[in-house]
């Protein structure tokens, strides 16, 4: 089924990466939303369940992260090129962490301590998950760019990583209050935003195919960059270390399966 999918993308983009991205980043979209359904029976899922999940979600996205961004940026341009555009992307995830104010479910509050007030909680939190998207989506178009088999992969392992995070959205915006209509639509959002942020990425090779090394080397920096400060971090909080650890295995492992065997 996924080579299916591989295919069919790679066929009706016709080599055009603008629709090949647009494509990839909708399986991401889909999968997200997916995972927010269950928000609907959100007093049956517990919080070992959701750290399980974003165990799950950082093993995929740090296995991702080397062997589909790092590795083939340097195979491409060299290492210099690569720390170069991994050090940009982590400064520019770092920057955004502490310039925008965001609010996370279980960490707080982050960002200037004088906007914490002036802006209702809903868009902390909002904020805060399109933070944490911003490298999915650079990582999808990214990847798109060196080859859109490699892109379409991306997607469909971000995608998978999507569900137990879109799960991890929406149910603790409806265990604070929010509507579950509501919390699904921000998880919505957040998928929304994969798909915008992968065209940067394609954007930007079209004005010069050089930059590519270093474009793969940003992307990898900025998901690297979330794992450590945002994904581990949230499944720690609950004293379910163990299991968030078994999900981060089983993640990692599944990544390099999906990765080698397509």
């Amino acid at each position: 089924m996924i080579e299916g999918i591989v295919v069919w993308i790679e066929a009706f983009s016709k080599g055009n990466l603008f629709i090949a991205t647009l494509l990839a980043g909708s399986i991401c979209l889909f999968l997200t939303s997916i995972g927010s359904l269950p928000a609907i029976f959100g007093r049956k899922i517990t919080d070992k369940m959701i750290d399980v999940g974003l165990g799950f979600s950082a093993g995929v996205m740090l296995v991702a992260g080397f062997t589909s961004l790092i590795l083939p940026g340097i195979e491409m341009g060299g290492i210099g090129l690569v720390v170069l555009g991994f050090l940009l992307g982590s400064l520019t995830i770092y920057t955004i962490d502490r310039l925008i104010p965001h609010e996370h479910i279980i960490k707080g509050y982050e960002g200037p301590s004088y906007l914490r007030r002036r802006i209702k909680a809903v868009w902390l939190l909002v904020f805060a998950i399109i933070i944490h998207n911003i490298p999915e989506g650079l990582a999808v178009g990214a990847a798109i760019t060196y080859s859109i088999r490699y892109g379409v992969l991306m997607a469909i392992a971000i995608g998978i990583q999507d569900i137990p995070e879109g799960l991890a959205i929406a149910v603790p915006l409806v265990g604070v209050g929010l509507r579950t209509r509501t919390a699904i639509g921000i998880t919505f959002l957040s998928g929304l935003i994969e798909l915008v942020t992968a065209v940067l990425p394609v954007f930007v090779i079209s004005l010069s195919n050089t930059l590519l090394p270093v474009i793969l080397g940003f992307a990898g920096g900025a998901m690297i960059y979330v794992v450590s400060h945002e994904v581990i971090p949230e499944t720690h909080r609950h004293g379910y270390e163990e299991e968030a650890t078994l999900g981060f295995i089983t993640g990692f492992i599944i990544m390099l399966i999906l990765d080698t065997l397509l």
